[in-house]
């Protein structure tokens, strides 16, 4: 579909295109020929974005900047307005997130903006964009970023991994209803593995020798959307795909097997997990 998109052109728009992997897969879609909106609250980092996308962009492809706050409905409204006077989408990559400190029981106000953003900044694009896209009758992809805390659900971050544990589900849900009523619109969850983004770089000033960049990221989320891959869990310089997998393999077996929840974390299933996370070492 991606493909097919492509050479139909249109409107690439990227949510928390400013920084990191938002700004790279922005820069990449102007170079694959379509025109590109970076949608990010305003600032230095979206003006800086918006030149560097444009200075990268195909001869002949507009790039234009949108200041836009996700977390609201007004805002996106806004947004996906002034988009559709541009152009037919092509691209709807859902990719604007937040991190916040917070467990079951504590900082209700972190708990708030993350599913403000993360999952309800998601939603509010969707329900703006797919009614007229849906209408338009076009090849187009939607992409929505998650994470692997919304598969695999690593304690430490209650709030976050909730959020993006909602992603997922409403991306399969909207890959569904979209197949289910024909529409020509294929739905991709990109889930980046260690990348070294602006939002690590700020409690890790130096990146890490396991982190990809976010270049290496999009790239081998594109080459697999590209393939017609709904999940694009993107593998790092320590995890490969095998070992993602197992991890995958062990949680959804918490529930078949009745074990504790996440017992990957549990010490006395410690031993059997390292085992069957690296069965040959």
């Amino acid at each position: 579909m991606y493909q097919e998109t492509l050479k139909r052109g249109g409107v690439a728009v990227v949510t928390g295109s400013a920084n990191g992997i938002g700004r790279v897969a922005a820069k990449r879609f102007a170079q694959a020929g379509l025109h590109v909106v970076l949608a990010d609250l305003s600032g230095d980092a979206l003006n800086s974005a918006l030149q560097e996308v444009r200075s990268a962009a195909s001869p002949g492809i507009e790039v234009i900047a949108i200041p836009t706050d996700v977390s609201d409905a007004n805002s996106v409204n806004v947004l996906a307005d002034t988009v559709f006077a541009v152009g037919e989408v092509a691209v709807l990559m859902n990719n604007a997130g937040i991190a916040r400190p917070c467990t079951s029981w504590t900082q209700t106000d972190n708990w708030c903006e993350l599913i403000n953003v993360n999952l309800f900044g998601v939603l509010n694009c969707i329900q703006a964009f797919l009614p007229h896209m849906i209408e338009a009758n076009r090849p187009a992809v939607v992409i929505n970023t998650g994470s692997k805390q919304g598969f695999t659900n690593p304690p430490g971050n209650a709030g976050y991994n909730t959020s993006k544990a909602a992603v997922k589900a409403m991306s399969e849900m909207l890959a569904h209803e979209l197949r289910e009523a024909d529409a020509p619109i294929s739905v991709h969850l990109f889930v980046p593995g260690f990348t070294y983004t602006n939002m690590i770089a700020s409690f890790m000033p130096e990146k890490p020798a396991a982190a990809w960049s976010s270049e290496q990221t999009v790239d081998y989320f594109l080459e697999r959307m590209a393939e017609g891959d709904f999940y694009v869990l993107c593998p790092d310089n320590e995890v490969t795909p095998e070992r993602d997998r197992r991890r995958l393999q062990w949680s959804a077996q918490d529930v078949i097997q009745n074990r504790p929840p996440l017992s990957r974390w549990h010490p006395e299933f410690k031993e059997a997990f390292g085992k069957f996370e690296k069965p040959t070492e």
